[in-house]
């Protein structure tokens, strides 16, 4: 099977002593992880936390994090990226399966009924039962995303990884950096 390239929207995100910084990066021609690391180092060498967001086909999702430049943790949404892409081989060929089990709500799971006090629960979107997510489900737990919250958004039938990408951003502080990113 041949590897494919992918459309992909890579967002840095920073938090220096002035507060949290985008930048889109380019990651074509690269060669391995390793020089993915180097080049979100490079965005701000100072950083305590440094972020990777890679959207891509509409479909995949992986987070990169460096803290202080090093310590690289990766998490992707569906191993079936680094099957299907060059990219996604690139990011996530030595990523193993997560050490924490998905466990979505009753009322994200398909064919179990919510409670019936549950106002909202006809407007939540069914889980999709064919994720299979790896990596470090626990990088952005300090930031106020549990490995939980990061597993059930990627896990959530119809949420593309654009939203994924901004409801973690505003989450931790820094959506509207990256809003700001891709409307430019």
């Amino acid at each position: 099977m041949s590897l494919v390239s992918s459309a992909h929207f890579a967002a840095a995100v920073v938090r220096g002593k002035s507060g949290w910084t985008a930048s889109e990066l380019d990651l074509d021609g690269l060669a391995d992880i390793d020089e993915v690391a180097d080049q979100l180092r490079d965005v701000d060498p100072d950083a305590n936390v440094s972020l990777l967001f890679v959207e891509a086909d509409d479909a995949y999702l992986v987070i990169l994090r460096l803290d202080e430049g090093e310590d690289l943790r990766v998490f992707g949404s569906d191993s079936v990226f680094a099957e299907e892409s060059r990219l996604g081989a690139l990011l996530l060929s030595d990523v193993e399966s997560p050490a924490v089990e998905i466990d979505l709500d009753l009322e994200l799971e398909e064919g179990v009924p919510a409670d019936e006090d549950d106002d909202d629960a006809d407007d939540k979107p069914a889980a999709d039962p064919t994720v299979d997510p790896v990596g470090d489900a626990d990088l952005l737990s300090d930031l106020g995303v549990s490995a939980h919250k990061l597993l059930q958004l990627c896990a959530t039938d119809g949420m593309l990884p654009a939203d994924v990408t901004a409801e973690l951003c505003q989450m931790i502080g820094c959506g509207d950096e990256v809003e700001e990113l891709r409307e430019s």
